[in-house]
């Protein structure tokens, strides 16, 4: 039997195994370690940022050591995002090393130690992705609380330890973010409202409160002119009217602000409060009522109703008169109604279940009056408010919208699909649509499609 010469490349690779057995058990071994190090690491990433608000509030007031650990961590979490980058990345590094060094060892200076080194690094590489990053970070995320107690000491030490390399790549990023003048994140709030969706699933969240962090979200995009009571809808006061005539049109209309206009509503003289009368009550029909009135606030249809709210806060008033391009009064807009926007519907005693503009005849199907507010249709149906943006024109209310889909006033009976929506007019006089029934189908339609 012929024997193969000693410079043959796998004799030559027995013989060194052979030689040297427990040098590559020893290599085995720590590579398997650094492997297990790696997974913990990239594990922790995952464990410490999943954990929730309550979470920390009740690390921060522990006595358990783990605990206590994690939320001093995570006081800057940037520093420990950078110290678990650091740190998983040199026991990769350290991993890669000494694989390729042992691979070349074993395979000396053949000529296809360029075969072997490469196949050793790609299977390698899969165990790290697959041992050190895949099933570390899946499992963290199911058990945050143990895993990031479990490597709690680990990353405390290396917090430390590492503290110079961190606190340098972190002044590099923070120079280069302050020369690209960086502003943050440009997320649509359709996508906001997409990451609320998945963020809400994972936690005890109520309807209430989801609507709640969606009118939040919402809340920088509404303009006034979305929101506030149209001027059809507006009660006011001539500033002629005698004392008694006010005083009755007061207590049938149960309002505390009203406006007062001279000759037409286009020229609102001043806000009167209701509560500057009480003193007053007991006055004949000829007392001047009219030198009680208080400035009124005017503001644009353009106007956002967060810059609202902070100017309602800071002149201390409730109540704004809205007016359009040419000075005309458009609206009529109040604190409730902005509130309104993020807690919902706020019924006070004086409220009236027939005062609302819609009837729902079943889960899908809707009768709408057609000054119903876009926004206010969006919220009753659960539809995203961006739906009829493309469409809608310069309308915001329901019938308004339907009139740009129609592109003319439609009569009794007619129907207008959009997407999945199907508009029927149900009531229509010369002017204007009065009354709709919507169905929404389960499935959508083809978008922008158009049917009378």
């Amino acid at each position: 039997m012929e024997v193969p010469p000693e410079d043959s490349l796998p004799f030559h690779l027995l013989a060194t195994v052979a030689s040297e057995p427990s040098f590559f058990i020893a290599v085995g071994l720590i590579v398997l370690g650094l492997l297990f190090l790696s997974g913990l690491i990239s594990g922790s990433e995952v464990a410490f940022f999943s954990l929730t608000h309550n979470q920390m509030r009740d690390f921060n007031v522990s006595d358990d050591l783990n605990e206590k650990r994690i939320a001093k961590l995570l006081h800057h979490p940037k520093r420990l995002l950078a110290t678990i980058l650091i740190l998983n990345n040199l026991v990769n590094i350290f991993i890669i090393t000494i694989s390729t060094y042992t691979a070349w060892q074993i395979v000396g200076d053949q000529g296809e130690e360029g075969i072997v080194i490469a196949s050793l690094t790609t299977i390698i590489t899969a165990l790290i992705i697959f041992f050190g990053e895949i099933i570390p970070k899946v499992y963290a995320n199911h058990n945050s609380i143990s895993f990031a107690k479990v490597t709690s000491g680990l990353l405390m030490f290396s917090y430390g330890f590492l503290k110079p390399v961190s606190w340098f790549l972190m002044s590099v990023n923070n120079l280069i973010e302050q020369r690209v003048k960086k502003k943050g994140y440009n997320l649509s709030v359709e996508e906001i409202n997409q990451a609320l969706e998945i963020s809400v699933e994972k936690e005890e969240v109520t309807e209430e409160e989801k609507g709640i962090l969606k009118g939040i979200v919402n809340f920088g995009t509404l303009s006034v002119k979305q929101v506030m009571k149209s001027r059809m809808d507006i009660t006011a006061y001539d500033k002629e009217t005698d004392f008694h005539e006010l005083m009755n049109q007061i207590n049938k209309n149960g309002y505390s602000r009203i406006p007062v206009f001279s000759e037409t509503i286009d020229k609102i003289e001043g806000i009167l409060y209701i509560k500057d009368l009480l003193p007053h009550i007991d006055k004949g029909e000829n007392f001047n009522w009219q030198k009680l009135l208080r400035p009124a606030f005017f503001i644009p249809e353009s106007k956002k109703i967060d810059d609202l709210f902070k100017d309602f806060q800071e002149k201390q008033v409730h109540i704004a008169v809205v007016i359009d391009e040419y000075g005309g009064t458009s609206g009529l807009i109040t604190m409730e109604d902005v509130i309104e926007e993020i807690v919902g519907e706020i019924n006070d005693e004086f409220d009236d279940d027939r005062d609302i503009a819609y009837n729902k005849l079943d889960n899908n199907t809707y009768i709408f009056e057609g000054k119903t507010s876009l926004n206010d249709f969006c919220k009753i149906t659960h539809s995203d408010i961006t739906t009829f943006d493309r469409v809608k024109g310069e309308s915001e209310s329901l019938g308004g919208l339907v009139l740009e889909l129609n592109s003319k006033l439609p009569g009794a009976g007619e129907k207008i699909t959009y997407q999945n929506f199907v508009f029927t007019v149900v009531a229509v006089d010369l002017r204007r649509i009065k009354r709709l029934r919507v169905h929404i189908k389960p499935e959508k339609s083809n978008a922008g499609k158009f049917e009378d």
